[in-house]
């Protein structure tokens, strides 16, 4: 059984004498629970950052040239430089929020800082595939549009690939490889961010049963 039913249990059993003594351990538990998770929060999504700034240290050279051939790079490099400030707002966000629960001294509070952290984090999210779908739509539509210059750029004809239908071709890939990395990153989120935001809502929920 659980050590937070097996209090609850007691404190349901226990005589009026010293029902605060058992409300205040039930409250403890829940905050300390609120509290790791907001910490594991903090962690992930700053390794999360670290990780995409990691992958732009290791981007082929070929892939950068061709970034520059096209015009691109200074505009993509600005959009990584707003983006990784954005996600360092968040960060920011989600450590207040952690250091705000940790001082949380009312069964009221602690609710309402549980409730910011997890639309914190929804936001976060909405934002990283919001902003993953926006680039590639905008990217590849500028590729397709271009795509006899990027046919030059990535000497296909040297290759031995055919320009006729060239376009439809590099659009429809970027689609399924789009489809693919977006359902990745759902999973990810999903599976890390959606696994702690439903620990955060049980706890509220048991806040919610022991202010009732």
């Amino acid at each position: 059984m659980d050590t937070l039913e097996k209090l609850k249990k007691h404190w349901k059993s226990t005589s009026q004498e010293m029902p605060k003594l058992s409300y205040e351990e039930i409250y403890n538990m829940l905050l300390k629970k609120s509290s790791s998770v907001l910490k594991w929060i903090l962690i992930i999504s700053v390794a999360e950052l670290l990780f995409w700034i990691s992958i732009l240290f290791i981007i082929p050279d070929q892939n950068i040239k061709i970034m520059q051939d096209m015009g691109v790079d200074t505009i993509l490099n600005y959009a990584n430089y707003l983006h990784f400030f954005i996600v360092g707002v968040f960060i920011y966000l989600f450590y207040k929020n952690y250091k705000n629960i940790q001082v949380t001294d009312t069964t009221k509070g602690l609710m309402k800082n549980i409730l910011k952290a997890r639309q914190t984090v929804r936001y976060f999210v909405y934002y990283n595939i919001g902003m993953f779908i926006v680039t590639s739509i905008a990217l590849n539509t500028f590729f397709y549009k271009n795509s006899d210059q990027l046919y030059e750029v990535m000497d296909f004809a040297e290759k031995g690939v055919p320009k006729e239908g060239f376009a439809n071709f590099y659009i429809l890939t970027q689609i399924i490889a789009g489809v693919v990395i977006l359902g990745l990153l759902l999973l990810f989120y999903w599976i890390l961010y959606g696994f702690l935001l439903k620990r955060l809502k049980r706890n509220y929920k048991e806040l919610e049963k022991i202010e009732n």
